[in-house]
């Protein structure tokens, strides 16, 4: 019989599809992260939520590896730094929300520069909160593209001025832009473009999807919180906050049909958590997993969080559960393992649990963890230490949570040996990281990479203020840390409010005529920089005291101050425009001996 070739084209169609799989198999998978702001352990109807519905999260949960003991920071800020150096928040520098601790020092690289060095495109879209000033803006720290707010959140004191969850004002590679929708739809829709954008130039992509839902204020549209309206056994339902993680849900929907849509599902590597246990004291009480507290506590509800890995072609435990202590600085050598990436010289506080998904470790190393946070640093203000199912809540209070979850019973003087174990390695952990907590952050002004810029008061050391309320009241004090890029003269523009908000110094939050403690009797300005000082009064009506002087270049403390028509403090500065003037002869404002009377911010220095 004579044997029949196969036509060429067949050959030709063959061989094709057979090089496909090969560079498929050979191909850097993509990675997309995704955390939420403030959607507790408890608030997924897969894990037993007996009220919010949250379909595509429970899909996304069926295909996935999941941690069930996974720790964050009880704040934003602390687990975000945590997520991109993999160093643990007292050693990295931040470890709090504002007051100049919601920086990470620059010394560490950052996630989105490991995958940027691999080959990568980087993509933000979201929340940032890590610091809005150069040289500490997610464009300064490996994103090629970002599209984001300023500061905690939309309404923050940093936000643009009367921005809204509803097309709001943000910042697109460092230009505010104006976008059409709901904040979450917006990030959603415009990652899924950056993305077939990047598929389209066959470049492998990370993207970071930092929602800022579902953070307060509790914003949807009202199609969302309606099936929350009410009561569930007796107690209040919050619809908004409810409302928000079904619109995410909803999102995560969308990409999730896109991947398939695009081909790009098998080879994606998906990574979903939260940054902190729940905000809503009324889902809390409706249902948390067992756990005892919310965001902000130390105890097991303030920082243990869902997290789902999914990576089709990498061959995970997917559908399984893996209950080892796992902490969200696990994640960044996790990645950098399973996608190849160089780990050069960096030195990570978690570890890869890349072997621990693929099934190739049966666990992860006998390990104690410590979960701090707030902006003492001081011993034990706030600390946990975790080891295996034992929580060490401060330096007393012992609690095992596999057997009492909701931590009601101190078993510290039935288990004195677990109680000296975990102090010992907390003082010894401690002893290493405060001297870290206590290098300072610093930002740059003058650079050609952000000239003009804006120094906020949520990035000053010194009072808490970062949101609306700080700003209306005009009373916090504190000063900035700060690198002068190079010598010359320099322009800073003190303000109350911010620019676009044309509001005078001294009117309060409802205009010239509102009496209510928002107007504030403004008539100087004082700044002290560089070991000089200045002082000009306020014009008439006035939005802004500008200033000009020489700089030398290096590092120095900007203090601020607005002052009453007795020269007393009244607050600092909230914002401050400045800007390297340039190389020609300028009209320099004459140092004084004119100071102001009161607390100055550099008494804020040794608190």
């Amino acid at each position: 019989m004579k044997s029949r070739s196969r036509p060429p084209i067949l050959l030709g169609f063959l061989f094709l599809s057979l090089a496909a799989i090969f560079t498929a198999a050979g191909e850097k998978p993509n990675v997309i992260l995704i955390i939420t702001d403030d959607q507790g352990y408890g608030d997924l109807s897969c894990h037993g939520n007996p009220v919010l519905k949250t379909p595509h999260m429970d899909q996304l949960h069926s295909e996935s590896v999941h941690f069930t003991d996974f720790h964050v920071a009880p704040m934003c800020s602390p687990t975000r730094g945590q997520l991109m150096t993999g160093v643990d928040a007292m050693r990295n520098g931040c470890t709090a929300v504002c007051q100049g601790r919601s920086m990470m020092r620059r010394e560490f690289p950052t996630m989105p520069e490991f995958f940027a060095k691999a080959g990568y495109a980087t993509g933000h879209f979201g929340k940032w909160h890590l610091g809005d000033s150069y040289p500490h803006r997610p464009q300064d720290r490996g994103f090629q593209e970002t599209v984001h707010h300023r500061a905690w959140g939309i309404t923050s004191l940093a936000d643009y001025w009367q921005n809204t969850y509803f097309d709001p004002v943000l910042s697109h590679n460092g230009v505010d832009k104006k976008f059409a929708g709901y904040c979450t739809d917006i990030f959603f829709d415009k990652s899924m473009k950056w993305i077939e954008k990047m598929q389209a130039e066959g470049k492998p992509f990370f993207l970071y999807l930092p929602t800022n839902t579902p953070h307060v204020p509790n914003i949807c549209e009202k199609k969302y919180a309606e099936p929350y309206r009410g009561k569930h056994d007796g107690k209040p339902m919050p619809a908004e906050f409810y409302g928000m993680i079904a619109n995410l849900d909803e999102n995560l929907g969308k990409l999730e049909a896109f991947l398939e849509e695009r081909g790009l599902r098998d080879n994606t590597l998906l990574i979903y958590l939260s940054d902190n246990g729940t905000q809503s004291n009324q889902a809390k009480e409706i249902f948390n997993a067992g756990m005892r507290d919310k965001k902000t506590s130390v105890h097991e509800g303030g920082h243990r969080v869902p997290c789902f890995v999914r990576w089709p072609a990498g061959k995970l435990r997917h559908g399984t559960d893996i209950d080892d202590l796992t902490q969200v600085q696990d994640l960044l050598p996790t990645l950098i393992d399973l996608c190849g990436l160089k780990r050069d010289d960096a030195s990570f506080d978690g570890t890869s649990l890349a072997r621990l998904l693929k099934g190739e470790d049966k666990t992860v190393p006998d390990r104690k963890l410590v979960v701090q946070y707030r902006v003492s640093g001081a011993a034990w203000n706030s600390a946990v230490v975790l080891w295996k199912k034992w929580r060490l809540v401060g330096r007393h209070t012992l609690y095992h949570v596999g057997e009492d979850p909701g931590q009601t019973r101190n078993v510290a003087t039935d288990h004195p040996g677990i109680v000296t174990a975990m102090t010992a390695h907390y003082e010894a952990w401690h002893a290493e990281a405060k001297a870290l907590f206590d290098k300072e952050r610093w930002i740059t002004v003058g650079s050609e990479n952000a000239n003009p810029m804006i120094l906020y008061a949520q990035d000053w050391t010194g009072d808490y203020c970062d949101n609306r309320s700080g700003l209306t009241q005009a009373r916090a004090k504190g000063y900035w840390n700060v690198i002068v890029d190079c010598e010359g003269a320099y322009e800073l523009e003190l303000r109350r409010w911010p620019k676009e908000s044309t509001k005078t110094l001294s009117e309060g939050m409802a205009g010239a005529g509102d009496r209510s403690r928002s107007a504030r009797p403004i008539a100087a300005a004082n700044v002290q920089i560089a070991e000089s000082n200045y002082t000009l009064d306020a014009g008439p009506g006035s939005q802004q005291v500008t200033f000009r002087t020489n700089l030398p270049a290096g590092k120095t403390q900007l203090q601020t101050c607005f002052l009453d028509s007795e020269d007393r403090i009244l607050c600092s500065a909230i914002y401050v425009y400045l800007r390297r003037l340039p190389d020609n002869e300028v009209d320099l404002t004459p140092a004084t001996d004119r100071v102001p009377k009161g607390n100055a911010p550099a008494n804020l220095r040794n608190r």
